[in-house]
């Protein structure tokens, strides 16, 4: 490792994100501009194949047969294949280098995306989804590895535009997605099918990406033999199970997600069950997700300019208190309110992203950190919208059917994880890096 580069990692946080250190890869000039544009295209991708299902799940159930069994099963294949798939990032990346994984992620999506609207019976369309949410775990874990590869000067800003393409891409699929397929025929086979359109072109672009950057790797190697650069080992790296920074993050981005998934899944049933309409309830979900758009850009670049994170992660969870709350004392008169709120609240997630490409030093350390932190997390999100379901069915046999009265027990216990979160959150924010905890030396 250069000076240089031994210099940079001894910084603060904050200033690893705002001063330039030399990419750990040379490549061609175009490889950059590229790779940005590449980034934002596959972070499109991460979510239309779960948000796009869920408008047309009720036509999916119905035209193939599916028992409520297979289609609970299917509500919770992606938290699982995060959780399952995110562990076998690391090794991949270093055996074939993370944006060639990352293209096979893009091409895995793809696939599955082209093969499930022609499944004829649940197990296809099961094995189909399974093969697209791979390669979304895959890309999942390696995105913050890319960003801090390539553009170890600006993981901020570079994670900030991925995030909120990834929210934007969120949104899109679920709104336009009903709408669309009454347009192509009204055909739910339709209406999942185009979203493949999305990956096919990210898989185009990846192509060239992943062969220059093997190139240059390659080229990187010869010169490291040959005694003319030092070069940063890929299979190294941290413990990261030894590091409670790691531990701090892992918890954290597993409450986060906890939220997310009850909120995508549950908070339009809240407010019709106080008296919102069925259509209003979708537009204040639909609220609640595009809020993630604007800030999932803002955050990561506040969060890279700062030392310790620790305040914005308690800023958000007072913001989803107070939304829980509200939802809680007046569901229907507030929605509007309290959806903004919990918008804001989720935007946890690019804000832990951001935390993984800071609290490790090195390519090899954001890798292992990344893998482990996100299939941790997806893992512990699993059981939070089973609970709350089973909460709020339980509530509906003991309580009176009143306003909100059913949501009581729910709401509380969505209102008590974001207790810990915020204490998780101080912890992952604090500026130090998991090298350090492990005793791991540049």
């Amino acid at each position: 490792m250069s000076d240089e580069e031994t210099t940079m990692l001894d910084r603060p946080a904050a200033d690893r994100a705002t001063v330039a250190t030399p990419h750990t890869t040379a490549g061609p000039t175009w490889l950059g501009p590229v790779l940005i544009v590449g980034i934002v295209l596959a972070a499109l991708n991460l979510r239309p194949a779960i948000t796009s299902l869920g408008a047309l799940f009720e036509e999916t159930r119905t035209g193939l047969g599916m028992s409520g069994t297979v289609a609970g099963l299917i509500t919770s294949v992606p938290a699982l294949c995060f959780a399952v798939f995110g562990v076998t990032a690391p090794r991949l990346s270093r055996r074939f280098g993370p944006v060639a994984v990352v293209c096979a992620g893009m091409a895995a999506v793809a696939a599955g995306l082209l093969i499930r609207p022609f499944a004829d019976g649940s197990a296809g369309f099961l094995a189909a989804s399974a093969l697209s949410l791979a390669g979304i775990a895959l890309t999942n874990v390696l995105l913050p590895v890319i960003v801090k590869r390539y553009f170890p000067d600006r993981v901020g800003t570079l994670t900030g535009l991925y995030s909120m393409a990834l929210a934007a891409g969120t949104s899109l699929a679920a709104a336009a997605t009903v709408p669309l397929t009454d347009a192509l025929g009204g055909s739910w086979r339709t209406g999942l099918l185009m979203w493949a359109s999305l990956a096919v072109a990210a898989v185009l672009l990846w192509l060239p990406l992943a062969r220059a950057a093997r190139r240059a790797d390659r080229a990187a190697a010869v010169a490291a033999r040959s005694g003319a650069s030092a070069a940063v080992r890929t299979d190294a790296g941290p413990r990261v199970a030894r590091s409670r920074t790691a531990w701090a993050l892992a918890c954290y981005f597993g409450l986060q997600a906890t939220g997310a998934y009850i909120t995508m899944g549950w908070l339009p049933q809240i407010f019709r069950d106080a008296g919102v309409s069925a259509s209003t309830a979708g537009v204040l979900l639909a609220v609640t997700m595009v809020m993630g758009v604007p800030l999932a850009f803002v955050i990561p670049g506040l969060a890279g300019r700062m030392r310790n994170q620790g305040a914005i992660a308690v800023t958000l969870g007072v913001f989803g208190l107070t939304g829980y709350l509200g939802l809680y004392v007046a569901p229907a008169a507030g929605a509007w309110a309290w959806a903004l709120l919990l918008g804001v609240s989720n935007c946890a997630f690019p804000l832990v992203i951001t935390m993984i490409g800071l609290r490790a030093k090195s390519p090899a350390g954001v890798v292992k950190l990344s893998a482990f932190a996100q299939s941790t997390g997806y893992l512990i999100s699993i059981p939070g919208p089973l609970v709350i379901g089973a909460l709020y069915q339980h509530s509906q046999g003991h309580l009176p059917a009143v306003a909100g009265g059913s949501w009581d027990l729910p709401l509380a216990l969505m209102a008590g994880l974001l207790v810990p979160q915020i204490a998780l959150g101080v912890l992952a924010g604090r500026d130090r890096t998991i090298e350090d905890e492990c005793g791991v030396r540049d």
